[in-house]
């Protein structure tokens, strides 16, 4: 698997192997792309708190997808624990976020938080993902227990 530099980003956005809506250009970085948060969310010190980001991402069978804590917020004391973007999902992440820090932190509406960062695989995917989770709009909490 290759990262995607930024003009590959935007190659694969214009033949539709990946899609982001809504786009802003001001959001791509070299080797990613800056997630929003939808929604303000306040991180009470040793709590966590779910949150879905702005854009909803939709996945081609040839890509990957990882998501990175933005530094800043990293250096605050948030940790962020995220799943794999599959080859294939459609929707809008939910993100949880656990603030290790002493202080209360504030992440506002539309402030990026997490970067993604594409993998182009070796071949195609043969099904993309079908999960519990496609088509995600907002927080969706855990539906483990609901197998």
């Amino acid at each position: 698997m290759t990262v995607l530099s930024d003009e590959e980003i935007l190659e694969h956005l214009k033949n539709g192997e990946i899609k982001i809506t809504p786009f802003e250009t001001s959001c791509l970085n070299p080797a990613g792309y800056d997630l929003r948060s939808s929604s303000e969310v306040v991180i009470k010190p040793k709590q966590y708190e779910l949150t879905a980001t702005l854009e909803t991402v939709e996945l081609g069978l040839k890509v990957t997808a990882f998501l990175h804590i933005r530094s800043s917020l990293a250096r605050e004391g948030i940790i962020g624990s995220f799943a794999v973007v599959d080859p294939g999902f459609r929707g809008q992440l939910t993100l949880n976020l656990h603030n290790a820090g002493e202080k209360e932190i504030t992440i506002k509406e539309r402030e990026p938080i997490v970067q993604i960062v594409f993998h182009k695989l070796g071949g195609s995917a043969r099904k993309g993902y079908g999960g519990l989770y496609q088509n995600s709009r907002g927080i969706v909490p855990s539906k483990r227990l609901k197998l």
